[in-house]
């Protein structure tokens, strides 16, 4: 065992006490006599019959210094099961326990050591596991981020950040998402498409609907009011259209209607419709054809009563709701009214005129009509037309003012 600097000061000390002539020859005689304590020992108890003060005090701090070393080692040693023995080796502590007992602390020290193991391993397998969940959770992320980010909205997804450490799939994560208020406010139609007993529909279903709205918006230079987006890029006034289930060809015609047939039709088809309805102002017009609350066909009827309305007030005749109806009802077009409703207006007056210096059945707008546009009665109409045609041929001998081609079903409207 390796010689202390202590050890090494007290063995300097003792030599210098042999070669003090002033110590007594006693002393000297007992520190070289071998004894059962170790010379450690058997120095320190002569430290008293040291002379001189100054190598007393240094022998006293050496022996100090080692005895702190010593009792450091002891200490050491014992958490080992070891003891110092007096010449300063190591040795296996002296036990009182028995076999049976010592047994048993064997078997708990080994418990503790598997305990101990096995604790490890845990927090290993538990760390390897948070960290597949992290990675698990980092890639369903990504992949909901990059899907959303194509559109524009990627940030709606940065909240769930919070998600990836639990190892969120990316279905738990859209499930997650759909929770949120952004997503909520951004795709706010669905949820008034399932409370109507419609399907929610996807991101991706939701953002080609407006796209296709928008395109058709732009091509018919409907006011971009109609179609404006917030930050998130919500086009609010798509979500009526969205909510009451209207695809793009339906839209399209929604805006024929409103634009092309109203209110870029010719002056006269916008007064009868005004004259029909009017409750709808021209401002009103576009917001009444695009309210998927109010029909396709019916507003197609409207529309096509205001077109035969319109013809009868360009042809210098007076029409009303019930009666363009009843025609939009034979099916007559607002091109075919046109036509008729020339024709009627270059003979009406003088049909009415014959009727009544022949005290003949009137000869009204009404029996015109059945004739021009076919429709029932027509042909008892066209009768009463020749009769009267005859009367005046027959009485002044010349052509009368309601010839047929006038009034010819050859240019009537088709039922």
């Amino acid at each position: 065992m390796a010689m202390s600097k202590e050890e090494k000061a007290v063995r300097d000390a003792l030599a210098k006490l042999e070669k003090d002539a002033a110590a007594s020859d006693a002393a000297v005689a007992r520190m070289n006599q071998a004894t059962p304590v170790s010379s450690y020992e058997q120095a320190r108890s002569q430290l008293s019959e040291i002379k001189d003060p100054k190598i007393r005090a240094a022998a006293e701090k050496a022996f100090a210094g080692v005895d702190r070393q010593t009792e450091r080692l002891a200490t050491e040693a014992a958490k080992s099961g070891l003891q110092v023995t007096p010449s300063g080796t190591l040795a296996p502590a002296a036990s009182t326990l028995n076999a049976e007992q010592l047994a048993a602390q064997l078997a708990a020290t080994q418990a503790a050591s598997a305990s101990a193991q096995a604790a490890e391993i845990a927090r290993q397998q538990q760390a390897a596991e948070a960290e597949r969940l992290r990675r698990a959770g980092q890639s369903a992320y990504d992949i909901l981020f990059t899907e959303f980010n194509q559109y524009g909205l990627g940030s709606l997804i940065e909240p769930l950040k919070g998600l990836i450490t639990s190892g969120a799939s990316a279905s738990e994560l859209t499930l997650a998402l759909r929770q949120t208020d952004a997503y909520k406010k951004r795709f706010a139609a669905n949820a008034q498409r399932v409370a109507s007993g419609l399907r929610a529909l996807s991101e991706g279903e939701y953002i080609a609907l407006e796209d296709g709205y928008q395109t058709i918006f732009r091509n018919y230079n409907v006011p971009s009011s109609f179609y404006s987006k917030d930050s998130m890029g919500r086009q609010e006034g798509f979500e009526k259209l969205i909510a009451g289930d209207v695809k793009v060809p339906e839209l399209e015609q929604r805006v024929i209607l409103g634009k092309e047939k109203l209110l870029n039709a010719p002056p006269q088809t916008r007064q009868a419709f005004r004259q029909f309805f009017p409750s709808i102002s021209d401002d009103d017009i576009l917001g009444y054809v695009l309210d998927p609350e109010k029909g396709l066909q019916d507003i197609k009827r409207k529309v096509a009563a205001a077109e035969i309305g319109g013809a009868a007030i360009g042809a210098g005749l007076a029409t009303n709701l019930t009666r363009a109806e009843q025609l939009v009802g034979y099916g007559i077009t607002g091109e075919a009214a046109r036509q008729g409703y020339s024709n009627i207006a270059s003979g009406l007056e003088r049909g009415r005129q014959l009727s009544g210096i022949y005290q003949q059945s009137p000869y009204d707008l009404q029996t015109a009509e059945q004739e021009v546009f076919n429709l029932a009665g027509g042909t008892e109409a066209a009768r009463e037309r020749r009769k009267l045609t005859g009367l005046e041929k027959a009485e002044f001998g010349k052509q009368t003012g309601i010839t047929s081609g006038a009034l010819g079903r050859d240019r009537a409207g088709s039922f």
